[in-house]
Parts: C-alpha cells; structure tokens; sequence
C-alpha cells in the first residue's frame, strides 16, 4: 500500500486510505471547530487553523478563560491528547471508530477537563454533511496510513516554512485548514481583492467573502488531486495571462476546473531534489500570480539569510 521512501518522503496512494482520509478529515474538523469556539477572530479565518507538530498535527495553545488548552493528534502512539494549562489531560484513542464515537469522546474528555466547548456540530465544505453525533458511516482509521499522511504534511510544511521566509508583505502562518484538508501557506500584494462569489458545500458565503478578502497567491498540499495528492497554487483574483504563465517542473499543469496549477505528489517524491523541484514550482506559480498582477514585488520580498553578518 504505502512505504517511508528512501528520501525521506513517504508513498502513499489516495486509492489505498480514502476511507481513513474521509474518516480523518470529520475528526479534524470536530478538534478545529472546537478551537473556533474559543480562539479570537484573525483576518481570513487564521485563528482556525491546525498546524503540525513534531507527532502529528496540533491546535497550539488555545486560550481559554485565565488559561488555555491545547489537542493534538498525535500519529505516532495514535491518539489524540487534550491537555489544560492547569496540569490535566486525557486521550482518545486514534482506532476504527464511527465519527459519532470520536465525537462523543472527545467531548467527554473536554468536560472532565471543565472545558465548555460549544461547537455547530456538523462539518463544512463537505457534501452531504453529516452531523457528528448521527455519522455511523465513516469509521476507517489505518494508523500506517495517518502516519504517513503527516509525514508527508511534515516534508510539505519544511519545504513552504522555507519558501514562506522568503516573502516580508503579509503572508499567512504555514498551516493546516480542516475545511479542505489541506496544509496551506498564503501570500497577499496588500491590495483588496472583489467580494468572492462563496459557493462552498455547506459553508456560509460570508465564510469564503473573509478568507479571500485580500488579492493573494496560495500554494500547499492537498490529499487529493492525484493518484498520490498533489501541490497546488493558485491566484485569487486570478490576473489576465495567469494560466498561460510558463511554471516549472513540467509536470505541473493548469487544472482549469479548480482555478489552480497542480503537481502530482509523485513527481516530487521521485524526483532527484525533491525540496529543489517543489521549491520551484512554488516559486514559479507565485512568480505568475505577481507578475501578472503587478505586485510591487521590490517591497515584498527579501532573503532570509539579510541579517547574517550582523554581530550580535
């Protein structure tokens, strides 16, 4: 089904853990939702967001009256820990199990901890959308296959963490967004962008309207789009000429239907300098959003390595 790849970065076909997949992405959207309930509004739903950890995937620390709380998934031991700042904890097993046992569970865990989570209890960007507690239909959970799954997420979070330091204008955290399952890392020129159209499966337009209020140029990794996933970048609002702009490697193409320049996962996995080909194709796809757009790209990007021969 799968191997760790010699290079560091992992094989796994969407073919052989679409259930796990489907399974694991209502959980992240239980464990998200439950940071949206308590973590302060940032412009373009920021304050959502999961991010990987060196275990699995976590939601940092979460404040929560006079302290916080943080839940990881942790793909190592396969379970999932919620932790208080005030010393207590409690796990839930990372095993087959409906999404409606999950749920319950987690919940659980949260009230023994005192922890008040009110949460719209039904997933987003997903059709149809089952309500958590009544979802008896995807309960698969391969612990192999979620371990390499964030392994991958670990390869791809390195490589944007990188191409992110690149870019001084405002530029997202590298993080993971439960909605679509996708780690994601998005750069903006600082001007507005036209009101988005919205149109998200069961997800409210004014949710779509705040996430692409600003003209941007995103790129990421998605568990989808190829038989082994697949990086994409695209530009919203996309610019005249955008599609035609020359990207490499030439493995990557303009997938007219999403809007969005794609790589296979594979290519990078096989490819002599997997960080080097992914870099470019990060690089080239933003270079076609901000050329065509005009960004003022003098202001907005510098290196990360300016600061090297100050003395400290």
């Amino acid at each position: 089904m799968a191997d760790r790849g010699a290079n560091g970065w992992p094989r796994l076909r969407l073919a052989d853990w679409a259930e796990t997949r489907t399974t694991l992405h209502m959980w992240t959207q239980i464990v998200g939702k439950v940071r949206l309930a308590h973590a302060p509004l940032l412009n373009h739903w920021w304050q959502v967001t999961l991010y990987v950890s060196a275990r699995g995937l976590t939601t940092s620390a979460v404040p929560y009256r006079d302290g916080a709380f943080d839940i990881e998934f942790d793909f190592v031991d396969h379970v999932l820990r919620v932790r208080s700042s005030d010393g207590g904890s409690r796990t839930v097993a990372l095993a087959p199990k409906p999404v409606a046992d999950f749920y319950a569970q987690t919940m659980t865990a949260l009230d023994e901890l005192g922890i008040v989570a009110p949460i719209q209890a039904s997933p987003n960007e997903v059709d149809p959308a089952i309500p958590f507690a009544e979802d008896q239909d995807h309960k698969s959970y391969d612990p192999d296959a979620a371990h390499l799954f964030w392994r991958q997420l670990l390869q791809a979070n390195r490589v944007l963490g990188e191409f992110r330091s690149h870019f001084v204008g405002k530029v997202s955290p590298v993080h993971f967004f439960w909605g679509a399952m996708d780690l994601a890392c998005t750069r903006f020129s600082g001007r507005p962008a036209p009101e988005h159209p919205g149109g998200a499966p069961n997800c409210p337009d004014w949710v779509m309207v705040e996430g692409y209020s600003g003209e941007l140029s995103s790129a990421g990794f998605w568990p989808g789009g190829g038989e082994e996933g697949a990086f994409y970048s695209y530009a919203y609002p996309e610019p005249p000429g955008f599609q035609d702009h020359p990207v490499t490697p030439p493995e990557a193409t303009y997938n007219s239907e999403m809007g969005e320049f794609l790589l296979p996962y594979e290519a990078v996995a096989t490819a002599p300098a997997p960080d080097r080909t992914l870099t470019d194709f990060f690089q080239s796809t933003y270079e076609a959003a901000a050329t065509r757009a005009d960004w003022d790209r003098a202001t907005l990007e510098d290196t990360p390595t300016r600061l090297n021969n100050r003395k400290s």
